[in-house]
């Protein structure tokens, strides 16, 4: 193949991973990236020496291929990182994932003991229909505890009704617990439950550093990465894509490839094809939604908060639905060990009232609701800055799998044109995953014949340690 016969949109991991394997294969392809870093959701960010993710990255998975990858580019700037992270809730820590013995001791008898009748009156009459989160969780916990530890914080996150959000995310994201089996174990002992791993690879200065590392990597075998360069348009002509058109600064350039893959929101890409995709195509794109993301990285005057990597904020009463201790991460991301950095999480949507605050007034809203949380009483706020996040997460609504369907049908179409990544299939799936479909993406166009939408999603997420891995224990590619 010729050089830079591969053109790749978006310098996140899944394009940074199918830049990498391409050059080790002596083919150079051109990376386009819109920001002015490498990294995509998954980059770091530094302000005054402190250095904070965009939702904390950890580098565990189970997919060999990919922990190949990693030791290969980063090697010995990995630490490795304890993992602990817990609900806050009214005033108090509770074991994440839930134990019934943890969390009934810490709600009261009372509480407690409705929680258990709601659990038992479901268990006697289930709900017949489960075709969303709510209904999902409800027939597993009770309406009790999803009202507690399930409604609030996940309606932060989405913006819209639990029963709202399909079944399907919550099989994904919500596996292994049963609250029988949790309580006969609390009250019984014993534990045949799957545990999450106690630590996990985490690069000394963020995730950012790995994705610098491929992006050096690529650009020393003779590849092209372009930061602050924005995909206008992709001209395409019998089922191939000719062209793209980009620009950067003031300056507009015309790119043609052989081959193309693209990480870019597929609602970016299908309203950016020219000529337009068909009617149908066009309206499903535009019909898939997103939940925007903003993160206030607070400098506090104390050498230690908590000792959680993240926690999760379940009260109703604030708008912040995580929590992040970078310190905790790697003590080399914070500059001052006399100082704590946390990264205030929220979930919002452009154009809200939340997300067209200024920086000054999310600064002060998040200095007074870790005040309110009792996170940081007696301690001093110096400093904070705001990084906002469009389109952070695809939102699994009632209808983004018939949507989904009518794109992906469109772009298989396309003979040189594969996409990677969360946003360029619209899954909600972690960094090595992503990068598994840019593995796969390069391998396509090495010869090799992967269909990137059969990945298995559901195992490449789940932390689940075993001490002797089962053969299905891996990510399979059909």
């Amino acid at each position: 193949m010729k050089n830079n016969s591969v053109l790749v949109v978006g310098a996140g991991p899944a394009g940074l991973t199918a830049a990498y394997e391409l050059v080790k294969k002596g083919i150079q392809p051109i990376v386009l990236e819109q920001a002015d870093k490498v990294g995509g959701i998954s980059r770091t960010e530094t302000y005054k020496g402190y250095h904070f993710d965009i939702g904390g990255h950890r580098f565990f998975t189970k997919v060999a291929e990919v922990q190949q990858l990693w030791n290969e580019v980063l090697g010995d700037e990995f630490i490795k990182t304890p993992r602990l992270s817990r609900i806050y809730y009214e005033g108090k820590f509770f074991q994440y994932p839930l134990s019934a013995f943890d969390t009934l001791y810490k709600l009261g008898i009372f509480e407690s003991l409705l929680i258990l009748l709601s659990y038992l009156k479901v268990k006697q009459k289930p709900l017949t229909i489960e075709e969303n989160l709510e209904q999902w969780v409800i027939n597993r916990f009770g309406v009790r505890l999803y009202k507690t530890f399930f409604k609030t914080y996940t309606e932060k996150v989405w913006g819209i009704p639990c029963n709202q959000i399909q079944a399907e995310w919550a099989a994904q994201r919500i596996k292994g617990l049963s609250l029988k089996k949790a309580i006969t174990n609390a009250l019984f002992g014993g534990n045949d439950t799957k545990t999450l791993i106690k630590e996990f690879d985490y690069p000394l200065l963020g995730p950012g550093m790995m994705w610098q590392r491929f992006a050096e990597k690529v650009e020393m075998a003779g590849g092209e990465v372009h930061l602050n360069t924005r995909v206008l348009g992709l001209e395409h002509n019998n089922r191939r894509i000719i062209k793209v058109i980009a620009q950067r600064g003031d300056n507009i350039v015309q790119l043609e490839a052989e081959n193309f893959i693209s990480s870019m929101p597929l609602t970016t890409l299908i309203n950016r094809l020219d000529p337009s995709p068909p009617s149908e195509v066009f309206e499903a794109a535009n019909q898939l939604k997103y939940r925007d993301f903003l993160i206030v990285s607070l400098i506090v005057d104390a050498p230690d908060l908590f000792p959680d990597n993240w926690i999760y904020i379940h009260s109703p009463g604030v708008q912040v639905g995580r929590i992040q201790n970078f310190k905790n991460w790697s003590p080399a991301m914070v500059p001052d060990s006399r100082k704590t950095c946390l990264g205030m999480e929220y979930f919002c949507n452009a154009g809200e009232s939340l997300w067209e605050m200024s920086d000054v007034e999310l600064i002060d809203l998040a200095k007074q609701e870790l005040e309110s949380l009792g996170l940081a009483k007696g301690k001093t706020v110096e400093d904070g800055v705001v990084i906002r996040q469009p389109k952070a997460y695809p939102v699994y609504d009632h209808e983004y799998r018939k949507n989904l369907q009518v794109i992906q049908n469109y772009l298989q179409t396309f003979e040189n044109l594969q996409t990677t990544g969360r946003n360029g299939m619209h899954r909600y799936n972690n960094q090595d995953h992503s990068m598994l479909t840019g593995l796969l993406a390069a391998k396509n166009i090495l010869g090799e014949k992967h269909d990137l939408w059969e990945v298995n999603t559901e195992r490449s997420y789940h932390e689940e340690f075993t001490t002797k891995p089962k053969a299905d224990d891996r990510i399979l590619v059909k």
